[in-house]
């Protein structure tokens, strides 16, 4: 585990999966990122690489192949090497080998890196085509944060706030967790918030595209502000175990996005895919604010 540490934060982060793994306050000592209790989610913040959500009945048809892939692709299971340590910004890395090209056809380098500063944390990440043909990924973050005042027996969990946007739109996960063709209106009150409470997420994931938002507030029940994400992804899903009355919610920002349910095509052809061609190298980051 790697330590970084300022005036205002703690934060941890594990090699396995370069995975973000806690958030503290240093004034309060409060944890900000969920501590993966696998009775609601085993895990805290993982990447999702070379794919975000899942492929149609978990195959893909690539350079002439077809692949098996479970859902979110294999980086958050895997360890990644330590490749620069300072007091506020650590860099891991993993290549691809024979075990990855098993099960995604393209040499890649991924680097994720965190950077803190102040009360935010700058979440890093680049992808390198290291293969001679263009690449084809997918990216995303996947951070679940403790509600502000969570009580089991009381329904209320606060609010998200989606800057001065007053009408969204979304996607439902339809089937085997990928999407259908229909789109609904984000349930947003009279002042353009989400309220959370135990029923919110009992739709499962609210995926929102074409860059509608580039910041998610999670507020209190008082609606004061409690953290913040910012970001450039053009998707966002925002997560909570649908039915489980669970502790935490997820603010996730994509590159990337699961199938359309009964999806044949090519994985280049997927909607929200990224291209690389030999030796480039895509650069990307979200940031954490704890207010």
């Amino acid at each position: 585990m790697v330590v970084l540490s300022n005036d205002e934060l703690t934060v941890q982060v594990a090699e396995h999966g370069a995975e973000l793994s806690s958030i503290v306050a240093k004034e309060t000592g409060k944890e900000y990122l969920w501590q993966a209790d696998p009775a609601f989610w085993k895990r805290h913040s993982p990447v999702l690489f070379p794919i975000v959500g899942s492929v149609w009945n978990q195959t893909y048809r690539a350079e002439g192949e077809t692949f098996t892939l479970s859902q979110h692709g294999f980086a958050r299971d895997r360890d990644f090497v330590l490749v620069q340590q300072g007091p506020h910004e650590v860099r891991f890395r993993l290549e691809s080998d024979a075990d990855t090209l098993k099960v995604y056809p393209y040499p890649f380098a991924l680097e994720i890196g965190y950077r803190l500063q102040g009360r935010q944390v700058e979440v890093l990440w680049k992808v390198t085509n290291a293969g001679t043909k263009p690449m084809y990924f997918q990216i995303g973050a996947h951070p679940a944060f403790y509600y502000p005042n969570y009580e089991a027996d009381q329904p209320e969990r606060g609010y998200f706030r989606f800057g001065e946007k007053r009408s969204l739109i979304y996607r439902a996960l339809a089937e085997k967790g990928c999407v259908g063709d229909e789109v609904r209106p984000v349930p947003l009150d009279a002042e353009g918030l989400l309220p959370l409470d135990v029923h919110t997420f009992d739709i499962d994931t609210f995926i929102l595209e074409n860059s509608q938002i580039n910041q998610v507030d999670l507020l209190d029940e008082e609606k004061n502000p409690y953290l913040s994400l910012r970001f450039t992804a053009p998707v966002v899903g925002l997560w909570s175990p649908p039915t489980k009355n669970a502790p935490f919610v997820c603010i996730e920002p994509w590159y990337g996005r699961c199938d359309r349910v009964n999806y044949t095509g090519e994985f280049k052809d997927r909607d929200w895919v990224n291209q690389l061609a030999a030796g480039e190298s895509f650069e990307a980051s979200y940031v954490i604010l704890i207010h």
